[in-house]
C-alpha cells in the first residue's frame, strides 16, 4: 500500500492482485477503506513475457546501419 498527498489531503492507493473468475468477476474483499466511501477502481493486465513485460523489446527485429563504421570518430584527439 503506498499513501501519497494531493491538495493537502491523505489518499491511499492500495494495489491488489488477484485473478479474474471464469463468469469473468472480480472480488475485493477486506479493503482498507470505510462502508459507503467513495472509491475508483482501475483493472490492468499484469505485465507478462507474452503482453511486454519485463522486456518489452524481446524478439523485435534489429538492424544495424553501417556496422563496421567508426562512432562519434571526431570526438576523440590524440595528445599532443
Amino acid at each position: 500500500m503506498r499513501a501519497r498527498r494531493i491538495e493537502g489531503d491523505m489518499h491511499m492507493e492500495t494495489r491488489i492482485e488477484t485473478t479474474i473468475q471464469q463468469d469473468g468477476t472480480l472480488t475485493l474483499n477486506d479493503l482498507p477503506f470505510h462502508a459507503g466511501e467513495t472509491v475508483e477502481v482501475v483493472v490492468t493486465p499484469k505485465p507478462t513475457l507474452e503482453n511486454g513485460g519485463a522486456y518489452p523489446l524481446r524478439g523485435t527485429q534489429v538492424t544495424y546501419t553501417e556496422p563496421f563504421e567508426p562512432v562519434a570518430a571526431g570526438d576523440w584527439e590524440a595528445s599532443a
